[in-house]
Order: structure tokens, then C-alpha cells, then sequence
């Protein structure tokens, strides 16, 4: 492949990436788009991979094709850094970023292990903790931030800890978001830590197994209230590291804005998952809002 037809190629596969990001993770699409342009190539290619490993699950129809997607990726990633060429545009964007700035090979692998992990739990064999929840939303959304900073050459241990909490924030609340869709798919809450359904009265034990009721939506409201208070425990904290964070971090670290929308659109519906105000606009907000709100935090840089 010469030059010209292998530059056309990334060009491509970037494009890809970013069409990707746009239809599938349209808030952090508009995250990305405040980025320096410099940063955003490998912004689309980390986030876009993202897209790819977190919906390998659900757009299977058989779980074990799911579970062989990630299993994909796994031995992509290590194609990936031994330089070798992988016909996916993903693959081929993130072959390209991995070569130019040196993205650590371990956040990307811990991102699909734990993907792996959590496709290999059975129905019935739910989180026992928030803590739990909380390493798994560090290991896919934190590892995302952290690579994306590195990609941008910025060396910051307060913007790392800010990334591991508004990534924290984020996964949790996305978790809390896709309830019912998971719910529909796996008969019950899969993603509500055994401990606080038992504190809510949600927990059920049948036939030496243990599974979250589904008919107390009260019930059910106040476990989704409790976690989405420890994802604002993660928001405050990582706003309180602002003063030490770098400014040409804050940019990367945007995603806490639609995480904080998230939490919002959540206490308008009184933290009931099923309310169709959820699904509407842009994570519960109307879509000019959201913008207004991005753009205000980006001007200002902050998140």
C-alpha cells in the first residue's frame, strides 16, 4: 500500500469513527467536538472503540456471538500494538493513534476484560455492591478519559483522579439509565448491587437463587436514588479537583456535563427509570439546552 492510499485509508476509518461516536454516543459526540482539532483524531478513534465493545453484547442476538465480539477485540488490541494490519476501521483508526502517541496498551485491555467479565456473568448472578459497579464503570468509562489525556500529551495526576471520578459518575449513571432496556433483556435489574435491592425490599430468594423484584416501582426509585447519589459524590469530587487540573485537560474531562444532565433529568422524573421523559432529547434534556450547557462549560474551562 503506498502512502497516498494508506493515508486515504485512515482518513476513512477516522470517518467511520466519528459516524459511529455521532449515532450511537451522541453526547460525548458533542463532547468531543470541543476538543482542540489536534486531540480529536484520536478522541473519535478511543471513544468510537468504546461504541464498538459496549454494544458488542447488545446488537448479538445470541450471547455467545456477543461474547465472541469482545473476545475479537481482545485479540485485536494486541494486533493493534504489534503494528499488524486488521481490516476493521476502527481497528485501523486506533492502529494509527496507538503509533503516533504511544496510548497504553493496558487501559484499553482492562476496558474489554472487563466487558468480558460482565458477559460471562450469568442472570442470576447480580453485583453484591456498589463498589463493584463502580470498579466496572472505572474499568470501561474511566479508561477511556485516561487514554484520551495521554493521547493529548498531558501528564497530570489531578486530571487523571477528575477522569477516574467523572468516569465513575458516568458509567454508574449509565448503568442506572439502561435499566429497564437490561431488565427486558435479562428478566430482572442485573445492574442493582444485591445489597441495596435487599435495603430497598427488592431482593427475592427463589429456589437457592437470589433476584430483584420488579413490581415495586417505589422500591426500585429509592435504589436508583442511592446510587445515583454515590455518581454525584463522584461529579463533586472531581469538580473539586478543577483548581489543580491543567486547562488543556478540562476539554477531555467535558463528559461530566451530560453526566450532570443525567443526574438532573433523573431527580425531575423522581428517579423512576421507566419515565418517558428519560428517553427524550438528549438524555432527558432538550437537545438546544444540552448544547447551550456544553458550550457554556467549554467557553469557560470547566466541566
Amino acid at each position: 500500500m503506498n502512502g497516498a492510499s494508506s493515508a486515504g485509508g485512515i482518513r476513512g476509518a477516522l470517518s467511520y469513527c466519528v459516524q459511529q461516536v455521532r449515532r450511537y454516543d451522541y453526547h460525548h459526540y458533542l463532547c468531543l467536538l470541543e476538543l482542540p482539532a489536534n486531540m480529536r483524531k484520536a478522541a473519535f478513534a478511543l471513544r468510537a472503540f468504546n461504541v464498538e465493545t459496549s454494544r458488542a453484547m447488545d446488537v448479538a442476538s445470541d450471547p455467545k456471538i456477543g461474547l465472541m465480539r469482545l473476545l475479537w477485540w481482545q485479540e485485536a488490541l494486541d494486533k493493534i500494538y504489534s503494528n499488524k494490519v486488521i481490516e476493521h476501521p476502527v481497528a485501523q483508526a486506533l492502529t494509527s493513534v496507538v503509533s503516533e502517541h504511544k496510548v497504553s496498551k493496558s487501559w484499553l485491555k482492562r476496558a474489554v476484560e472487563a466487558r468480558i467479565n460482565d458477559a460471562n456473568r450469568e442472570n442470576n448472578d447480580i453485583p453484591q455492591t456498589v463498589e463493584e459497579l463502580e470498579q466496572y464503570a472505572e474499568d470501561t468509562t474511566s479508561t477511556i478519559l485516561y487514554s484520551t489525556l495521554q493521547a493529548g500529551g498531558i501528564k497530570s495526576t489531578a486530571a487523571d483522579h477528575a477522569a477516574s471520578h467523572i468516569g465513575k459518575a458516568s458509567g454508574l449513571l449509565l448503568l442506572l439509565k439502561s435499566l429497564p432496556y437490561h431488565a427486558s433483556r435479562n428478566h430482572q435489574f442485573s445492574y442493582i448491587p444485591a445489597k441495596v435491592a435487599e435495603k430497598h425490599g427488592l431482593l427475592v430468594h427463589l429456589s437457592g437463587q437470589s433476584e430483584i423484584k420488579k413490581d415495586s416501582r417505589e422500591a426500585l426509585c429509592d435504589a436508583v436514588f442511592e446510587m445515583a447519589s454515590v455518581a454525584n459524590a463522584h461529579l463533586q469530587k472531581a469538580r473539586q479537583l478543577a483548581g489543580s487540573v491543567p486547562a488543556e485537560a478540562r476539554p477531555v474531562l467535558l463528559p461530566a456535563v451530560p453526566a450532570q444532565v443525567m443526574l438532573d433529568s433523573l431527580a425531575q422524573v423522581q428517579f423512576d427509570v421507566y419515565d418517558p421523559r428519560l428517553a427524550q432529547g438528549i438524555l432527558g434534556a432538550p437537545p438546544l439546552l444540552f448544547q447551550l450547557k456544553l458550550k457554556w462549560y467549554s467557553w469557560r474551562g470547566k466541566y
